[in-house]
């Protein structure tokens, strides 16, 4: 399970939690503060990522578009632009605030 790291806690709210279903394994996100655009995993034209997830014990973290069933994760990048992969999830629950 990779949790959002303390000191980010403080400075961001973190959003909510998610498991990815081929894998099992559980992860949190939080609000992007910068603008990342890019196309979804599918194509088309750019969209917001407006989340950050975090994804190991180093606070390190992926931005993506975290929606009820799947999420789209930026993973690498290249000469080209962003990679984009679709991740499904489940038991995503939303924290309240």
């Amino acid at each position: 399970m990779s949790h959002a790291p303390t000191s980010e806690i403080d400075t961001r709210s973190v959003l909510g939690i998610f498991t990815e279903k081929e894998f099992g394994k559980a992860f949190e996100y939080s609000k992007n503060p910068d603008t990342i655009l890019s196309p979804l995993a599918h194509g088309g034209r750019n969209v917001q990522f407006p989340h950050i997830v975090w994804i190991g014990p180093l606070q390190e973290r992926r931005y993506a578009f975290v929606k009820g069933t799947v999420v789209h994760i930026i993973t690498d990048e290249t000469d080209f632009g962003w990679v984009v992969e679709k991740w499904e999830i489940k038991k995503h629950r939303v924290y309240q605030k």
